[in-house]
């Protein structure tokens, strides 16, 4: 344990010094989070005055509820979407040769990639989830069955992010390009995940893709908690179904550096294309 928290720690510094030290980098972690979230509000609003969409969209009915809905996908979007760009930061580090470097040490790989994105995911999004916990505790739509719930929101969107921030950063090791994973999930994975629009109003194949990225079961859990007043007891098939995903990410990921190791071993290509 003490290993892997000082890896996770010489990560982190290396992350915050090449990233993340400038001023402008920090007002840019609260203001482009805020303005996704401004356009989304602004852009579904119109909607709400659709005649029937009480009856389609309960929550569409009153404007407070709307607001938390959108909030909360924005902040799980935030999360997921800056291990995106944390895995293609990463692909630097195989075309300058640091991938190979670390690859040469002792550390270990799972606890490698792990690190590397929890602490991405920390420096890009503490700042952006103080500002929405603070409108959340003021907004009067929000209702928990207990206090303690908010920790199982925290809970369900650290750990799933974490894991999927570890199977995508695991993938570098078979490929120096990752500009594919930036396109393909970028923009598309706020609408399969349901960030914007509720699940019920995606087509079914789209339901379908979407659950298989954790992004997709944190919402529902979110949201439940906070929207619906759900306890821990009401949502233990989506918390196991959560779990199980994040799991089988966790093994992929560890399945893949291992692979890719041995793979890169064996044709020595891990710093060639």
């Amino acid at each position: 344990m003490r290993h892997a928290l000082k890896v996770f720690a010489a990560e982190a510094l290396k992350q915050h010094r090449q990233l993340f030290a400038s001023k402008s980098m920090v007002f840019a972690m609260l203001v482009w989070p805020l303005l996704q979230l401004a356009a989304t509000y602004y852009t579904v609003r119109p909607v709400t005055t659709t005649p029937g969409i009480a009856e389609r969209w309960p929550l569409a009915a009153d404007q407070g509820r709307l607001l938390v809905f959108l909030a909360t996908g924005a902040l799980a979007y935030a999360f997921f979407s800056s291990l995106v760009e944390s895995a293609w930061e990463f692909s630097y580090e195989r075309v300058t040769g640091t991938l190979e470097l670390l690859f040469l040490s002792p550390v270990n790989r799972l606890v490698l990639v792990i690190a590397n994105g929890a602490g991405a995911l920390i420096q890009n999004t503490w700042l952006f989830t103080c500002f929405t916990t603070a409108m959340l505790l003021m907004v009067d739509a929000v209702h928990v069955s207990h206090p303690l719930m908010y920790a199982v929101v925290f809970v369900v969107l650290l750990v799933p992010a974490v894991a999927w921030g570890a199977f995508l950063n695991s993938l570098l090791v078979f490929s120096r390009d990752s500009t594919f994973l930036f396109t393909l999930l970028e923009e598309p994975l706020w609408f399969v995940g349901g960030v914007r629009l509720p699940l019920f109003a995606l087509p079914g194949w789209t339901r379908a893709v979407g659950s298989l990225i954790p992004l997709t079961g944190s919402l529902v859990i979110i949201r439940g908690a906070l929207l619906e007043a759900r306890g821990v007891m009401d949502l233990i098939p989506e918390l196991l179904t959560l779990g199980l995903l994040s799991a089988g990410l966790l093994a992929a990921a560890a399945l893949a550096m291992r692979v890719g190791e041995a793979r890169a071993q064996r044709t020595g290509q891990l710093r060639l294309f």
